[in-house]
């Protein structure tokens, strides 16, 4: 008979492992670590006193013949169908005393060391001290694996020593560089530059510009802007405190890179160092940066656009509110082993999410938004394109064939409950920023742009049925604004594209929002949504994204859905077609470093005129 101790020890070894799992594979959320640390008190304390035996006819729970262990249990029946009878009378002795039994029920059975249910239970071995001490040390294993996770980067990699420097925003004639530096016997720091090997442009190093003093207030970081630069040329830089890279300008607005035919930029989202867990990997360690930088030779990408979540301040455990805090996740991730790879030729452009502040962020600039923004401003907004408006977090720019609005979907949304997600009352963007929007969907590009690209950090698209209430499918009114608008782009005749990209589900999909059956748009207006993300982080073991038709007026459907991978990327490809009068959108999804999906879009046709006559050219 097993006793309350024994059931409590494979309860608690149950919890403790399971959740363990899934805090090391799957997610590693902050409501696990409590229960795990419950489990393991309870787990050790119950370990000790677990009974290994059954209660003998005495009330016994353990006894010995001979120093051998037995326990008690029913007699089996034999081929009649009756118990047959003890053969002779087994004294057992315990604690000095020496039992009998003749009873025709029961019978002694000599325990052996049960190594399977030791194992898989976490009980105590009745007959091994070996395999109780192993089923005792995995358990101890996973604890200290928790505290691991959770502490040991915090704690002994603050990282705050770190010494780097990185591109930024890159124009057809500037490029924005931040240094961050903490070694006063550096300063004051020098930078210059020059046009790479083999470039068209002079390779003699020319002065950039100094800093003088860097201090705790900006947690000694630095940006400079590269001026007066020649359009589609490699470029080197180099900062005195003995750091370099390379960047390429970009080609003017409307034209492509001389000699090449693809304009290409990456996306994608989310970040956690050490995840899925390996104790023997660095703390920093970005496995999803590894991945992606096997394919930055390859790919040839002018950008990554990083939708949010670069840091996660609140996963595992939040150690605190303050600027500081914020700061060392950040310089954690600058300092990772896996960065030099992915930053030393790729410029990164940002957009900010929740976890960048805190998880599900509605609360527009309460605290702790003025301490999350401090290290946000510092190394991702002081690299970003201008901002539209000044002191705006919302920011666009124009490269080659396509014009990008890189919206803010934090600072300035509304309480996700309680108004409905139709309210007209309810925004995701404010008033301000929707004008801005709406103007840039509207305006008229330079010749040889093809593509608007709209940037949000969580999904258009309301198929993700998860956690809906923090994507767009709770901010419905304000999105119907901004699908008639972009429909609209296709409705002028100027040949020009309208994608969303976003990130933030840990999922991928390609979503299509064709415009209504019965309206004026034709069906080439079609807008198209690509959700990319976790660059380097957990993945949803349940399926969370469907379509539901019949909703309302849009449709929305799905193309692709790949929900399983730690690492996603994707790489959008811009070519010209038709000696220019079309352009073509390949998008390559790459999931764990192989590539796993791409897809081709077509500019609707430069043809002007009304509703659904165009379709007929566009196909």
């Amino acid at each position: 008979m097993i006793s309350y101790a024994a059931i409590a020890t494979a309860l608690s070894s149950t919890v403790i492992r399971v959740l363990a799992y899934v805090f090391f594979r799957w997610i590693p959320g902050h409501p696990f670590p409590p229960i795990i640390y419950t489990a393991a008190i309870i787990y050790f304390a119950s370990f000790m006193v677990a009974p290994v035996l059954g209660r003998n006819p005495a009330g016994a729970k353990s006894g010995a013949v001979e120093n051998e262990k037995f326990e008690l249990q029913p007699a089996r029946l034999n081929g009649a169908g009756k118990k047959r009878k003890s053969e002779a009378t087994i004294e057992v002795k315990i604690n000095g005393r020496v039992y009998k039994s003749k009873d025709p029920h029961v019978k002694w059975i000599e325990n052996g060391p049960h190594v399977l249910r030791t194992l898989l239970l976490g009980l105590p071995s009745p007959k091994s001290t070996f395999w109780s001490v192993v089923t005792l040390t995995i358990n101890f294993l996973l604890v200290l694996g928790v505290v691991d996770v959770i502490y040991r980067g915090p704690m002994l990699y603050q990282s705050h020593d770190l010494s780097f420097a990185r591109v930024g925003f890159v124009s057809d004639t500037s490029a924005k560089i931040l240094v961050r530096e903490p070694d006063v016997a550096q300063l004051p720091i020098y930078f210059s530059y020059r046009g790479a090997p083999g470039s068209e442009v002079d390779d003699a190093w020319k002065s950039a510009g100094q800093v003088y003093w860097l201090s705790k207030e900006t947690d000694f970081t630095s940006t400079i802007t590269l001026e007066r630069l020649q359009p589609s040329n490699r470029y080197q830089y180099a900062v005195s405190n003995n750091h370099t890279g390379f960047f390429t300008t970009a080609p003017p607005a409307g034209r492509m890179v001389p000699g090449r035919r693809k304009f290409a930029f990456l996306t994608s989202s989310c970040i956690k160092p050490r995840f899925p867990y390996n104790p023997f990997s660095h703390p920093l360690t970005i496995p999803g940066l590894k991945h992606l930088s096997k394919w930055i030779p390859e790919l040839h990408a002018s950008f990554m656009l990083f939708l949010g979540d670069f840091i996660y301040i609140d996963v595992p455990h939040r150690f605190g509110s303050d600027a500081e805090t914020y700061r060392r996740e950040y310089r954690q991730v600058y300092s990772s082993p896996d960065w030099p790879a992915v930053s030393d030729s790729l410029p990164w452009l940002h957009v900010i999410d929740d976890h960048e502040i805190a998880n599900d962020w509605d609360k527009q600039i309460a605290d702790p938004y003025p301490a999350a923004t401090d290290p946000w401003n510092l190394y991702h907004a002081s690299l970003n394109p201008p901002p539209v408006v000044p002191n705006a977090s919302y920011f666009q720019l124009a490269q080659g064939p396509a014009s990008f609005f890189l919206m803010d979907t934090r600072r300035h949304r509304s309480p996700e409950y309680p108004a409905l997600a139709r309210s007209p009352d309810k925004t995701m963007l404010g008033a301000a920023q929707l004008n801005s929007l709406l103007t840039f969907l509207q305006r008229d590009e330079p010749e040889g742009v093809k593509w608007k690209f709209v940037i949000s950090s969580v999904p258009f698209t309301r198929n993700w049925r998860l956690n809906s209430a923090d994507t767009w499918a709770n901010y419905l009114h304000e999105r119907h604004i901004i699908l008639e608008a972009m429909w609209d782009v296709g409705l002028r005749g100027d040949g020009i594209g309208v994608v969303v990209l976003s990130g933030d589900r840990h999922e991928f999909a390609a979503t299509a929002f064709p415009p209504p059956k019965d309206g004026k748009w034709p069906l080439s207006a079609t807008v198209h949504e690509f959700s990319t993300s976790p660059l380097s982080m957990f993945y949803l073991p349940v399926r969370s994204y469907w379509e539901v038709p019949g909703e309302d007026d849009v449709e929305e459907v799905c193309i692709k859905y790949a929900p399983d991978g730690n690492s996603k990327f994707g790489a959008v490809e811009l070519e010209e077609v038709m000696g220019g009068e079309q352009g073509l959108l390949r998008f390559r999804l790459f999931v764990d470093g192989d590539e796993s999906w791409d897809y081709v879009l077509m500019t609707p046709p430069a043809v002007h005129g009304g509703g659904r006559g165009k379709d007929a050219i566009w196909g």
